[in-house]
């Protein structure tokens, strides 16, 4: 195995390293919640940023990012003859069609290139996180299929899931590990990477592909470089070529993610570029004009400007200071010096407050009860020390209590052990590991933010504000099936 990863200064390939910098610095004065981010350009990789406590070696949470890696196993199994994209998927599953009466009609008549596109004939995913059998929901869906398809856009990730299912059945191989060995592990890909798994045992293709930064990017090249990796080709240029363009009209609302098209598991993008996106803010953006490639990965969920905010920094700072040309230019080792030392300097950023009140001693320690609620949050004590502090708080699920810290992020394990692990709705059996900390947005306000940095990715703020001897608290929570017991809101006061 070699790796097909190069390295060099950003003027290598004519990036001024100052550019570089304000990206990130802007990331960071926004305060975003970033995890990674790599630059290529021509193949080389001119700037690379980890936020502690993340890593060049940590296997991140792609999320739908996971769709185009299904994408690349369809075209693979394509360009072998063992499928065409006109195939109806139903005859690949006769046993799933014997299930019912008789699938429906627009079910039968879909292909795998419907689905490539999104242009399946559901109105949206047809499993929930409760099911049982995803795969028996694409083809018996809890909702009647109401269009033909191919004929509108509908993001339907139950489809990827099925595709993905269709390689592990022609390939006795997980699509991940026949990427693998047809094409990854020979970029250097990560061989622990992994994909998370759905109900039935299938891994998730959808969603749950655990990779690290720089392995996307070895990905995103193949797709960059129209299949072809220094001289040996891996997906056909046929096949990049229809995966990449504009196959379906994908919205009237334009802005940098949205209505500029969609390909096979593929969104074209703004100003000509076409992306991997995932939720939270994981992407690998192509931007074949100026042979450039960004990958990033962060917790952005619950931020609805989280995916322009990106597009617009980065165009903003790079992409349009770039010449079409990566003819190299003159080093500045000063610039060079200062984006080296601020990459090496990275933290993820803490939320916005203060980090102490003048109310905090007089509720340090003090119990709070709380009136009936849907969280089933019975009461509370917060204890204060130093620079950190520790929630205590009584609920239906037993005595739970977590640290916090105060301009700096505890790194500790959640109290809850029944959210799924490798595979959906089987119990993990431990806490998600977490960052949490703690800030005062008001003299009487204490905001405490949660960030689930483990397999799966989340985040929740509990926002405690205090009256006298009453207390109102409010959490929200942006994460896929975890954290629900948590949303709400509550009414209380000092225990007597």
């Amino acid at each position: 195995m070699t790796d097909m990863l190069k390295y060099g200064r950003p003027e290598d390939t004519g990036v001024k390293p100052e550019w570089v910098e304000a990206y990130v610095a802007e990331m960071n004065r926004r305060r975003k919640m970033c995890h990674s981010f790599l630059m290529m350009r021509k193949g080389i990789v001119i700037a690379e940023g980890y936020w502690k406590p993340f890593h060049k070696d940590w296997l991140h949470r792609m999320y739908s990012v996971s769709k185009t890696f299904v994408s690349a196993a369809i075209g693979m199994l394509a360009d072998e003859g063992r499928i065409k994209l006109t195939d109806r998927i139903a005859d690949y599953f006769p046993d799933k069609v014997a299930e019912g009466d008789g699938i429906h009609p627009l079910v039968a008549e879909m292909t795998i290139e419907d689905m490539l596109k999104m242009a399946t004939c559901h109105k949206y995913s047809t499993y929930t996180g409760q099911d049982m059998d995803w795969l028996h929901t694409f083809f018996y869906p809890h909702h009647e299929p109401d269009h033909p398809a191919g004929t509108e856009f509908r993001y339907d990730t139950s489809a990827t899931y099925t595709m993905d299912v269709l390689v592990e059945r022609l390939t006795g191989k997980t699509f991940l590990e026949y990427l693998k060995d047809k094409a990854l592990r020979e970029l250097g890909f990560s061989e622990n990477a992994w994909c998370v798994e759905a109900p039935e045992g299938y891994a998730w293709g959808g969603s749950g592909v655990e990779c690290t930064t720089r392995d996307l990017a070895r990905f995103a090249s193949v797709f960059l470089n129209g299949g072809e990796i220094d001289g040996k080709r891996y997906l056909s240029e046929d096949y990049v070529r229809a995966a990449t363009a504009y196959q379906i009209d994908n919205g009237k609302v334009i802005n940098p993610m949205e209505g500029h098209g969609y390909g096979y598991q593929i969104w074209r993008t703004w100003k000509n570029s076409f992306s991997f996106c995932g939720m939270g803010g994981q992407l690998a953006i192509c931007i074949p004009e100026k042979d450039f490639l960004f990958v990033c990965t962060s917790d952005m969920q619950g931020d609805p400007d989280g995916y322009a905010m990106i597009y617009n920094v980065l165009w903003d700072t790079v992409i349009d200071r770039l010449a079409d040309t990566a003819e190299p230019i003159p080093t500045d080792d000063a610039a060079y010096g200062r984006l080296t030392a601020l990459l090496d300097s990275l933290e993820v950023n803490l939320p916005a407050g203060e980090t102490s009140s003048p109310l905090a001693e007089s509720i340090s320690g003090v119990p709070y009860s709380l009136d009936d609620n849907r969280m089933g949050m019975r009461g509370f004590t917060i204890s204060f020390d130093g620079d950190g502090g520790t929630l205590v708080y009584h609920t239906d699920r037993g005595d739970k209590a977590f640290p916090f810290g105060f301009a700096r992020y505890e790194d500790t394990v959640f109290p809850e052990t029944h959210y799924s692990g490798r595979r959906i709705n089987q119990p993990l059996g431990k806490g998600y590991r977490t960052l949490n900390a703690a800030v005062w947005t008001a003299p009487e306000k204490l905001l405490v933010r949660t960030y689930a940095i483990d397999d799966y990715f989340g985040n929740m703020a509990a926002e405690f504000t205090f009256d006298g001897n009453d207390v109102q608290l409010s959490i929200t929570k942006t994460a896929e099936w975890f954290f629900d017991e948590y949303a709400g809101k509550a009414s209380g006061r000092r225990a007597k």
